[in-house]
C-alpha cells in the first residue's frame, strides 16, 4: 500500500509520460524534500521529522 501511496504523490509532481531523464536534480530535489515533509495523519498530522526529533529528544 505505502509503495502505491509513494508513487501516486510523486505523479502529482511528474505526471505520467514524463522524460524523467530531463528531470533535474534539482527538481527531483525539491519534489522529495516536499513529500517527505508532508504532515501524516498516521503521525498525528506531524511530519516525519518532527517524529524523528521527538524521538530523539527521548534518547537525551
Amino acid at each position: 500500500g505505502s509503495n502505491e501511496n509513494s508513487n501516486g504523490l510523486l505523479r502529482e509532481f511528474f505526471p505520467k509520460k514524463t522524460d524523467l531523464a530531463k528531470v533535474t536534480l534539482d527538481k527531483l530535489t525539491e519534489a522529495l524534500m516536499l513529500i517527505n515533509n508532508r504532515p501524516r495523519k498516521c503521525l498525528g498530522f506531524k511530519t516525519s521529522f518532527d517524529m524523528f526529533k521527538h524521538e530523539i529528544k527521548k534518547l537525551i
